[in-house]
């Protein structure tokens, strides 16, 4: 089985190279090489998909080891976990491949998305076959990097910006993650998921396993755009490509999400504490991103904010799986379940998300508004997501949301400490779930139901018989089949695959049959669709307005939510920049204020006049007025004046003009920084892990 862990890891990066080969040729004018480059990227999708589904079915249970590689090797290995979720991701890269085919006709630099995409590919399933940290944290962080081309792809204005954000928290994230690997290699002596178990339960000072804890948790919850570092998700996704972002919401988070199972599962196994703690995190990334779903008026920032929040559904399971301890069977199930579910789901939106966008080049919802009204198997497809996410019953979601909220429910009944907690807490679950039903039918009345305020647009969009090409149906078709599948048949497909995640998550207890259409479970269900229902009506009361007699959507995206803008850039591009100077500048001046003083009193010379541009209105004005005062104290004690004198005007406007300039250099410097601190990272690890042995 060694073969095939290589070949999955190197025919994306092999393809890669010759499809970007093929596109270079291409550009000199020859049409049948860019056939060529399509048709090599699909089979290589096609081929990974074949190549993961053998070694899932025959190979379970093997590993590979390549040995000397930065001193630890990388360790590989095949269980039902990993095999379930090698599937997921080499089905999504197949059917995003064979999208992009069309999605990408017009555009340029495709050579490079396909590169990218590919070797991303490589990387991901690296990330989910890992069987040790350290190769968990190689391969993510290629991943981070190669994916970042994706956000960037474009090369907007917003694109550069977002790609901005992107790298950021990719670079910080990926920085604390290494230092909590350090911590656990430094304690526990291994990074085996296969070993830490063991180890964990013998080491006795927990506080330092809660601070390694920690940081992994920082830098997986980043990738998977847990709260507070979830800023690059609702700016990402709207200008990446729409198979890109089906990509980045549907796989690159759950790439996250596996780091933290790997944690939580194997050095906080029944861990209340670290369950707590993960519980709220995902109470507030769940509730957090459906709040901003529903004031959303792009479909796919509407989309990335929904992801968000299914994350924070994630989150939960995760949380309650420590909560629960040794019965924590319905959690474990829920969470593999949530996953899968909410990959699949992505996969089919965010497509038809590309459909909208390859036909109109508009997200807006007042401008898309009635595109498929006339498109009956777009508006099908788009209800099997949408079902499957708000979780209707007979849809894979309600399956999942099911057990996760079961799982609460349990968790107050047996833990009387947190019981109180717990109830309100499932509350919140289930008005998240209500605000999701709630956005969700918004995007579905609006682009099929609404007729658009332009009756001539309306006309366009119901002309449009050749909206898609025949195999971004089938990529369209053949992934929105199987929501449904998933959801009526829980016990005879859904239970299964939920099986496969046991060995994974350590579980082992006692395991009662759940009932998922009994009035209990449904009622669950039933409640988040009256609330969805409800938020439904009161958007369209007061999030909607009259224009021109027509009826909109008002864009109310809550500015005061963004902490990216309100916390996180002041911070790093003018709090930390300006303490660092005011640091280094008194580190510099201790030799310069002893030539200064000399210069002042054994060697004087005259000060030479230094001509600059006046600055600001609050610069002269605070200048006058220093200078007035300085005057007027010259007047009253008879002082002269000295010949050179600068004014205080002066000196404030050249102090504002260095702080200006200072930072718009580290703004648009910020980017090429991080790429170059992004490799210099890359070589100081494999000095300090390789070369630094002898």
């Amino acid at each position: 089985m060694e073969g095939l862990f290589l070949a999955l890891l190197l025919v994306p990066v092999v393809s890669a190279i010759a499809v970007y080969l093929a596109d270079r040729k291409a550009e000199s004018g020859s049409g049948g090489l860019k056939t060529l480059r399509d048709i090599l990227a699909g089979g290589a999708g096609i081929l990974e998909f074949i190549l993961m589904c053998i070694l899932a079915y025959s190979g379970m249970g093997s590993s590979f080891f390549v040995p000397e590689f930065c001193g630890m090797g990388l360790h590989f290995s095949i269980d039902g976990f990993r095999g379930v979720y090698g599937i997921v991701a080499s089905f999504m890269w197949m059917m995003t491949l064979l999208f992009s085919r069309e999605y990408l006709s017009h555009e340029k630099n495709q050579g490079r998305y396909y590169f990218f995409q590919l070797v991303t590919l490589s990387a991901t399933l690296g990330v989910f076959l890992s069987s040790d940290l350290f190769t968990t944290f190689i391969f993510f962080e290629i991943m981070s990097f190669t994916s970042y081309v994706w956000v960037v792809q474009e090369e907007t204005k917003g694109a550069v910006k977002a790609a901005e954000t992107y790298l950021g928290v990719a670079v910080i994230g990926g920085m604390i993650l290494l230092m909590g690997l350090f911590l656990l290699h430094d304690s526990l002596g291994t990074l085996e998921m296969s070993e830490l178990l063991l180890a964990a339960a013998g080491y006795e000072d927990k506080s330092l396993l809660y601070v390694a804890g920690t940081c992994t948790l920082v830098g997986f919850g980043a990738k998977a755009g847990a709260f507070p570092l979830h800023i690059w998700l609702p700016k990402a996704h709207p200008v990446a490509p729409a198979p890109a972002s089906a990509l980045l919401s549907g796989i690159l988070t759950k790439a996250g999400i596996f780091g933290v199972l790997a944690v939580s599962c194997n050095i906080f196994l029944y861990d209340s504490t670290w369950g707590i703690l993960l519980f709220v995190l995902g109470l507030c990334t769940m509730f957090l991103g459906a709040l901003l779903a529903v004031f959303s008026v792009d479909f796919k920032r509407t989309l990335a904010c929904s992801s968000m929040s299914q994350i924070g559904f994630i989150l939960t399971g995760i949380g309650m799986q420590g909560i629960l301890g040794e019965e924590n069977g319905l959690a474990v199930r829920g969470t593999l379940l949530h996953m899968v579910n909410h990959s699949l789901i992505k996969l089919v939106l965010f497509m038809i998300a590309g459909v909208v966008v390859m036909n109109i080049h508009r997200l807006d919802l007042n401008e898309i508004r009635g595109f498929g009204r006339k498109k009956t198997l777009l508006k099908g497809c788009f209800l099997a997501g949408a079902f499957g996410i708000s979780g209707i019953p007979l849809f894979n979601g309600y399956i999942s949301k099911t057990l996760l909220h079961e799982s609460i429910v349990e968790g107050a009944l047996m833990n009387a400490e947190l019981s109180a907690f717990l109830k309100v807490s499932e509350w919140i679950f289930l008005f998240s779930g209500g605000m999701t039903l709630a956005y969700m039918t918004k995007l579905y009345v609006a682009v099929f139901v609404e007729e658009n305020s332009s009756k001539k647009e309306q006309r366009r969009f119901d002309s449009m018989k050749k909206y898609m090409s025949p195999i971004s149906a089938f990529a369209i078709a053949a992934s929105a089949v199987i929501l449904p599948v998933l959801g009526f048949l829980p016990n005879l497909v859904t239970d299964k695959i939920a099986d496969l995640g046991h060995g994974f998550m350590h579980f082992e207890g006692e395991l009662h049959a759940v009932h998922y259409f009994n009035f209990q479970n449904l009622k669950g269900g039933c409640i988040s669709v009256v609330i969805g229902v409800g938020l439904y009506l009161l958007i369209r009361k007061f999030l909607m307005k009259e224009q021109s007699g027509v009826r909109e959507y008002r864009n109310c995206w809550p500015k005061w939510l963004d902490i990216e803008e309100l916390i996180y850039r002041p911070v790093l591009l003018t709090i930390m920049p300006f303490l660092a100077r005011v640091v280094c500048r008194i580190l510099d001046s201790l030799v310069d204020g002893i030539i200064l003083f000399l210069r002042k009193t054994l060697y004087r010379d005259r000060k030479i006049p230094h001509e600059l541009p006046e600055g600001s209105e609050f610069t002269h004005l605070l200048g006058e007025a220093l200078d007035f005062m300085r005057n007027l104290k010259r007047r009253i004690l008879r002082q002269p004046v000295p010949e050179h004198e600068v004014s205080y005007e002066h000196k404030l406007a050249m102090q504002r003009e260095k702080f200006v300039e200072t930072n718009t250099i580290i703004q648009r410097s910020l980017s090429f920084g991080l790429l170059l601190f992004y490799v210099g990272l890359v070589f100081t690890l494999i000095y300090l892990l390789y070369l630094g042995r002898g």
